[in-house]
C-alpha cells in the first residue's frame, strides 16, 4: 500500500541569491566570499590593543591618569562596532532582472535600436537622465539585465550591482555603498584616533620608562612580572605597527573627507567622472560643504531591496510503500453494503452501539426495485416462495 507524503521545506530568498557573496546567522548577515585580508584587520586591530590595555594603560593609568585606558576603550568599541557594521551589512544590492523583466527590456530596446546588420557593432544601451538640469546616462548591465540607476556600479568581485558604488575594500571583505558608506568612514576615523592615540601613548610611556632608568635600560628591561620589569619589546612592536599604519589610514581618511564633502564617490573620482575633460558639473553636490556631509553621513537610510530573509516554500511529494499494521479493533473495510446493512452500519456510527438483527421479515421488493431479468410482466400473478410459507406456519 502506497502512501503520499507532502513535505514542504521552508526555503529563504537568500538561498538562491546570485552573485558571490556568502551569508551566516539566516541571511541577517552578509560579506564577500574573499575574507581573508578582514581577519588580518581583525587580529591588526585586536592585538594591538590587547596589548596597550594589558601593560601600558596600566602603567599610564597610575602615573598620569586613570582616563587614558577610558577614552582608548570607547575609541576601540567605536571602531571595532563601525567595523563589523560595514562588514556584515547590504551595500546596497540592486536585484537583478526577472525572466519576464529581462526579456521586456530587450524588447524596448530592439524596438529603440532597431534591427542591427550583421557585421555592424550594436549601439551602447544607454539611457539619458536629467538630475539638477544636467544630463546622466543610465548604462546597462548585461550581467544583472537591468539598466543601473544614477552612481551604481558592478562590481567584479561580489558579481552584484551596488546602489552608489564607492569601492571594494578587502579589509573590510564587503562593497562600500550606498547602505554602508556612513559606516566606513566612521570606521577608518575612529580608527584613525585610535591609531594615533594608542601610537602617542606609547611614547609617552617610553619617555617615562626613560627618565627613571634612562632609554638605553629601558630597551634592556627583560619580559616579566609588571610593576617590576615591561614588556618594552612588545611596545617598541606596538609603535611600529602604529608607525605604518597612520600613513595609510590617516591618509585614506583624509581622503574620503575630500570626498564627502565634494559629495563624490571613489569610483567617481578614479573615473574622473566630474573632474574630467569635459568639465561637467557634479549634479548630486549641493555646492556646500555642510550640506555634502549631512547628506552622505547623516541623511535617512534607504531599505535594503533584497528582502533576504523572504521565505520561498517548496512543496516536495514522496512516496512511502508498506502495509498499514491492523490492531486488535480494526476492521477490514466492508463490501458493497445494501440498503439495510449501509442502515444498520449509519446506526452503529451514530450511537456507537452494535443494532440487533431485526426479526422483521424483509418486504418484497417492488417492480421498480427488483433487478431487469426478474421484473414481471402486466396481468402476472405472483408466485409465493416456499421460504414465506415456512414463516407463516
Amino acid at each position: 500500500m502506497s502512501v503520499m507524503v507532502a513535505r514542504k521545506k521552508v526555503v529563504r530568498k537568500w538561498e538562491k541569491l546570485p552573485g558571490r557573496n556568502t551569508f551566516c546567522c539566516d541571511g541577517r548577515i552578509m560579506m564577500a566570499r574573499q575574507k581573508g585580508i578582514f581577519y588580518l584587520t581583525l587580529f591588526l586591530i585586536l592585538g594591538t590593543c590587547a596589548l596597550f590595555f594589558a601593560f601600558e594603560c596600566r602603567y599610564l593609568a597610575v602615573q598620569l591618569s586613570p582616563a587614558i585606558p577610558v577614552f582608548a576603550a570607547v575609541l576601540f568599541l567605536f571602531a571595532m562596532a563601525t567595523l563589523l557594521r560595514t562588514s556584515f551589512s547590504d551595500p546596497g544590492v540592486i536585484p537583478r532582472a526577472l525572466p519576464d523583466e529581462a526579456a521586456f527590456i530587450e524588447m524596448e530596446i530592439e524596438a529603440t535600436n532597431g534591427t542591427v546588420p550583421q557585421g555592424q557593432r550594436p549601439p551602447p544601451r544607454i539611457k539619458n537622465f536629467q538630475i539638477n538640469n544636467q544630463i546622466v546616462k543610465l548604462k546597462y548591465c548585461y550581467t544583472c539585465k537591468i539598466f543601473r540607476p544614477p552612481r551604481a556600479s558592478h562590481c567584479s568581485i561580489c558579481d552584484n550591482c551596488v546602489e552608489r558604488f564607492d569601492h571594494h575594500c578587502p579589509w573590510v571583505g564587503n562593497c562600500v555603498g550606498k547602505r554602508n558608506y556612513r559606516y566606513f568612514y566612521l570606521f577608518i576615523l575612529s580608527l584613525s584616533l585610535l591609531t594615533i592615540y594608542i601610537f602617542t601613548f606609547n611614547i609617552v610611556y617610553v619617555a617615562l620608562k626613560s627618565l627613571k632608568i634612562g632609554f638605553l635600560n629601558t630597551l634592556k628591561e627583560t619580559p616579566g612580572t609588571y610593576p617590576s620589569t615591561s614588556l618594552t619589546v612588545l611596545t617598541v612592536l606596538e609603535v611600529l605597527i602604529c608607525f605604518f599604519t597612520l600613513w595609510s589610514v590617516v591618509g585614506l581618511t583624509g581622503f574620503h573627507t575630500f570626498l564627502v564633502a565634494l559629495n563624490q564617490t571613489t569610483n567617481e573620482d578614479i573615473k574622473g567622472s566630474w573632474t574630467g575633460k569635459n568639465r561637467v558639473q557634479n549634479p548630486y553636490s549641493h555646492g556646500n560643504i555642510v550640506k555634502n556631509c549631512c547628506e552622505v553621513l547623516c541623511g535617512p537610510l534607504p531599505p535594503s531591496v533584497l528582502d533576504r530573509r523572504g521565505i520561498l516554500q517548496q512543496e516536495e511529494s514522496t512516496a512511502q510503500e508498506g502495509l498499514c499494521p491492523r490492531g486488535p479493533g480494526t476492521q477490514e473495510p466492508p463490501a458493497t453494503q445494501g440498503p439495510r446493512q449501509a442502515e444498520e452500519s449509519s446506526m452503529k456510527q451514530q450511537d456507537g452501539s452494535i443494532p440487533l438483527p431485526s426479526a422483521v421479515p424483509a418486504l418484497p421488493l417492488s417492480d421498480a426495485e427488483m433487478p431487469e431479468e426478474k421484473q414481471r410482466t402486466p396481468g402476472e400473478v405472483p408466485v409465493p416462495s416456499p421460504d414465506a410459507g415456512r414463516a407463516e406456519h
